[in-house]
This record gives structure tokens, sequence and C-alpha cells, in this order.
């Protein structure tokens, strides 16, 4: 009875590291994770002393170097904030989502209200899915990155980019309209690249 226990002991043991493994391989990495290391490495590289050992010329490589990396870091800051606000908008979209499809399942509301409710969530999903088009569309005249954000009555359309214009601008404007299709007010902000 005693090998009988141990041996199924040990097989949910190696099904466990199994699962563990399979898991650990196939999910994907974490961006933290690097960015703590790039921080880790530009620490580590500091040099110590008062350069007067003779190795000036070697300190001063390593600190355009890390230069160039704190400039790397502070690009990719700025698109966080970017990134920040898409996810802000994705979660308070996917609330909605989650109270429409409840009135949808919910037994008590009539078929006018349930088909109301299913074509409200088909309209958020058809807005986010022309939102990112048009990200994309903007992105590809040359533009570092852009934010739509487009609600019952506005759009407000944030790009990075160190030139703009009202030309630019206007294009931007056309851009929007004829993706987005209704005559919305339409902001324009340039944001200068970090």
């Amino acid at each position: 009875m005693l090998l009988k226990k141990q041996t199924v002991w040990l097989l949910t043991m190696l099904s466990l590291v199994v699962v563990l493994s399979v898991y650990y391989i196939t999910s994907p990495e974490q961006l933290s994770n690097e960015t703590a290391s790039v921080a880790e490495k530009e620490t580590a590289t500091e040099p110590s002393g008062d350069g007067t050992d003779g190795q000036a010329g070697v300190d001063s490589e390593e600190s355009a170097a890390e230069e160039k990396e704190a400039e790397v870091v502070t690009e990719a800051a700025g698109d966080e904030a970017f990134d920040m606000l898409r996810l802000e908008i994705q979660d308070d979209r996917n609330k909605m989502k989650e109270e429409l499809t409840a009135k949808v399942a919910s037994a008590d509301l009539p078929a006018e209200e349930k088909n109301a409710a299913y074509e409200e969530m088909e309209e958020l999903t058809e807005l986010a899915t022309k939102e990112n088009v048009l990200e994309t569309l903007i992105k590809s005249k040359g533009y570092s990155d852009a934010l739509v954000r487009a609600d019952g009555e506005s759009i407000r359309i944030t790009i990075k980019s160190d030139e703009h214009s009202a030309a630019a601008a206007n294009e931007i404007i056309r851009l929007a309209k004829d993706e987005l299709g209704k005559q919305q007010s339409i902001a324009v902000e340039f944001q200068p690249v970090q």
C-alpha cells in the first residue's frame, strides 16, 4: 500500500513539472523584466573613482554609451504614455461590453432592449477596429506614433511628431472622416517626439 502512495505522489509531481514547463515555455515574455535588466546594466557600468588612474578615455566612452541607452529608455517611456491611455480606453470599453452582455443575457428584459444592447456592443467593437485602422494609417504616413480616441461626439487624435503643420493636420482630419465616416468634431494634437 505504501508503494502505491509513493508511486501516485511521484507521478503527480512529475505531471506538475511537465505542466509548469509547458506553461513557462509557451507564456509570452514580460517587458518589465527587460526594462529592469537595462536599468541594472546602466548602474553596473557607472565608472567609479576620480578618473586619475589613466582610464579617462575609457570612462568617457562608457558614459557616451550610457547616454545612448538612456535616450532609448526615455523614448520607450514616452510611448508608454500612449500605451497606458490605450489600455484605459480598452478597459472602459470592456466594462461597457460586460454590462451590455449582462443585458443581452438577462431574461427580464424585452427583446427590443436586448437587440439595442447587442447593437451597441457591435458599435463599440466596430469603433475600436476603426480607431486601430486609423492609427495604422497615420503611422504609415511617417509619424512615430498616433493615438485615436473617439467617443460619440468627438474624435481626438494625438500624434507624436517633431514637425507639424496645418496641411498635415488637414490630411489627418480627412483620413479620420474617411475612416470613421461620421461628421463629428475632430481635434488633432501634435506632441514632440522625446
